[in-house]
């Protein structure tokens, strides 16, 4: 991967681990959050859209429809899955699962759905960022997985990750095989995910204005963030940057949240963190030089 696809995809997990930071805050508006966050994305990014589609061709075919609703689709039930992981098990092993399995499945489904040859040195990069995902997010206790609801909240995290690696290679065959603009695509996809979750929020308006009271700046930083963080990954995919290496690279965000979480949350710092990051910088470094 060559230098600038990497500084997006880096540039990226910043803004990720920052979104996710401001989403954490609001965990409890549930869907009429994300239908919130949903608004601002689509009228922030709709004039962006818009000059894109004015000054450029695009050629509007049925698999190109397909893949914007099929996106769609996947983005908002990956929203909703892990939020009912969240309900029904614990952070500690929600998260690490989907984002571990994510990338993994992701990179898998590039080697045989987009045929891209994975070499020696970006298999162990890969495995490298994995590793460090599951150092930052267990800190080596793996006690959670043994709780009641432990299983609760392998099924789920898988189910997310699974979800991950379908909307990060469906994205990517648009992107790269369909010749779709990262914004366009972005942008349809908040757009579908928004009249999806329109009726559901809108037959309880009073509810989901009282869900929402206090979280409405948080829903603008989010709109704004979110958004932004895919757009310069697929903006990476769309230079040529193989999307097997790409989809573990982008989990820097779990590395820069860990930052933040000791940074400005002052969280607990033990060895298996800091094991990790390094291990997460590893990884990443063979990536960028496969």
């Amino acid at each position: 991967m060559s230098l600038l696809p990497l500084t997006l995809v880096i540039l990226a997990a910043f803004i990720h681990a920052t979104w996710n930071l401001l989403a954490k805050r609001a965990a409890t508006a549930g869907p009429a959050f994300v239908f919130a966050y949903n608004i601002v994305a689509c009228v922030a990014y709709l004039p962006w859209v818009g000059w894109v589609l004015v000054h450029n061709a695009h050629v509007w075919s049925l698999p190109v429809v397909g893949c914007l609703v099929l996106s769609a689709i996947l983005h908002l039930a990956y929203s909703l899955c892990l939020q009912r992981g969240y309900q029904v098990a614990d952070l500690s092993v929600v998260y690490p699962i989907a984002r571990g399995t994510g990338p993994l499945l992701s990179s898998i489904g590039a080697f045989i759905l987009l045929r891209e040859t994975p070499s020696t040195q970006g298999i162990l990069g890969l495995l490298a960022v994995v590793a460090g995902i599951g150092f930052i997010s267990t800190q080596g206790d793996l006690s959670a997985f043994r709780k009641p609801r432990g299983l609760d909240g392998v099924r789920w995290g898988a189910a997310t990750g699974s979800l991950i690696a379908g909307y990060t290679v469906v994205d990517g065959y648009g992107v790269k095989v369909l010749g779709i603009y990262p914004v366009v695509l972005d942008w349809f996809s908040n757009f579908v995910c928004f009249l999806m979750l329109a009726p559901i929020v809108l037959s309880n308006p009073a509810r989901a204005g009282e869900k929402m009271k206090g979280h409405w700046w948080l829903a603008i930083g989010v709109g704004l963030l979110s958004p932004l963080s895919y757009i310069l990954v697929l903006s990476a995919i769309e230079m040529g940057a193989p999307l097997s290496l790409v989809a573990p690279a982008r989990e820097m965000s779990m590395m820069v949240g860990a930052m933040f979480g000791m940074l400005i949350l002052r969280e607990r710092v033990n060895g298996w963190r800091l094991i990790g990051c390094a291990t997460l910088i590893i990884g990443v470094v063979l990536l960028s030089t496969s």
